[in-house]
């Protein structure tokens, strides 16, 4: 098991600063403190962030999603509007090497703290911005929330059956893209801060880190005039490449699209005919013939158990896969092998699981040390580190600052 207490990231030498909350800011964050980076999360002292609640259920009144969203990271409870709020921030971003923000745009500038302000006395702050739209344009001040700019980088059209409205991937995928594309742009700042001593503003904008996975939807348009459309489980003229009924209401995946992959379907299908019939020898001709190959596929894979059909396609050489959900991944032997889910003590939990850092560096991995801390839990040594007095922080909580 890995040694979760130990910090050998890459990033061990950085400090971020986070002003998030929700998903798309903290994701960032999270991502950061799984690599090594001293995380300082300035929260609300009186409420915290609103992923503390967050949660279908809520186990001991607990949010199951703090654990993972606030892991590795330290709490700071500050009241950012208040003056003695925002001169202890500033202190603190002086120190960093990173913030994070993910406040509707203009309201850092409000408080003084836009990333000129910033900048000018910390020069190689780099300052990741995440919103809905970006900082510029005319939709810059508008609300964005995950589900806008889904829609309006293009996947909630794509995503569902035809003949229904549109459908939601079942996780915030939206606020998680712009998270990796924040962190893409923060690692690529630091890499030129290497070089010119400056830090930089990334804008990542919810809609255009949508945008930026659509593969050639916009091109394709462009040239041909196709709209891509909702297709359910399937990519339109790549067959066979569907999920397949077995007996007991179980599903598999195959992934038959490749003409030597399919004739070796055929094969195992005891169909050997089908690699040869003019309706499915091609590629081309399988797409245009999708509907019907599934139906066979289908009809054949019906009558077996998901167990004994993955380990007579998995001998054929036939890319396939059972649909997993929480239950499976904590039983695979894959995920075990590989430490994909990771174990830790939790002050109220006893002990809870969640997925590990990623990707895997074979010299300085990430790791998950510890899961998300209680509110203000980090406020009186983090204070003392920007060099507050013990009774200057009593002070401060007196006031309802800290």
């Amino acid at each position: 098991m890995t040694d979760v207490a130990a910090n050998n990231g890459p990033l061990k030498d950085l400090k971020v600063v986070e002003m998030g909350t929700l998903i798309a800011g903290p994701f960032c964050g999270q991502i950061l403190g799984d690599f090594g980076a001293d995380v300082i999360k300035i929260e609300d002292p009186k409420t915290g962030d609103p992923m503390r609640q967050w949660g279908r259920s809520l186990p001991k009144g607990l949010s199951p999603w703090w654990p993972v969203i606030g892991r590795n990271k330290r709490s700071v409870g500050l009241d950012l509007r208040t003056p003695e709020g925002r001169e202890i921030a500033t202190k603190l971003i002086d120190q960093a090497d990173v913030l994070i923000e993910n406040f509707r745009p203009g309201t850092l500038e409000k408080w003084g703290m836009g990333y000129e302000a910033l900048a000018a006395r910390n020069p190689r702050l780099i300052v990741a911005r995440v919103s809905g739209f970006g900082q510029t344009g005319p939709y810059a001040k508008r609300a964005g929330y995950g589900l806008i700019g889904e829609a309006m980088g293009g996947l909630r059209h794509v995503t569902g059956e035809p003949d229904r409205p549109p459908a939601r991937a079942g996780i915030s995928i939206g606020d998680s893209l712009t998270a990796m594309h924040a962190v893409m742009g923060i690692t690529m700042a630091l890499h030129a801060r290497e070089r010119t001593g400056r830090g930089q503003m990334i804008d990542a904008a919810l809609y255009e880190s949508v945008l930026a996975v659509m593969e050639n939807l916009v091109t394709e348009y462009d040239l041909t005039g196709y709209v891509r459309e909702r297709s359910g489980s399937i990519l339109p003229g790549i067959a066979p490449s569907n999920v397949y009924p077995c007996v007991e209401g179980e599903m598999i995946l195959i992934g038959g699209n490749g003409d030597t992959v399919f004739a070796r379907l055929a094969e195992a299908m005891g169909r050997a005919d089908l690699a040869a019939d003019p309706k499915f020898v091609s590629h081309a001709a399988r797409g245009v013939n999708q509907k019907e190959l599934d139906e066979i596929i289908a009809a054949w894979t019906a009558t077996w158990t998901l167990p004994a059909l993955i380990e007579h396609l998995e001998a054929a050489g036939i890319p396939c896969g059972r649909v997993f959900r929480a239950p499976d991944m904590l039983e695979n032997e894959q995920y075990q092998a590989r430490e994909a889910i990771v174990e830790l003590p939790h002050p109220a939990f006893g002990k809870v699981k969640m997925q590990n850092a990623f990707p895997k560096l074979s010299e300085t991995p990430g790791a998950v040390r510890w899961p998300g801390p209680d509110l203000g839990q980090h406020t009186d040594e983090v204070l003392a580190e920007v060099g507050l007095s013990a009774d200057e922080v009593a002070g401060l909580r007196a006031k309802g600052v800290v």
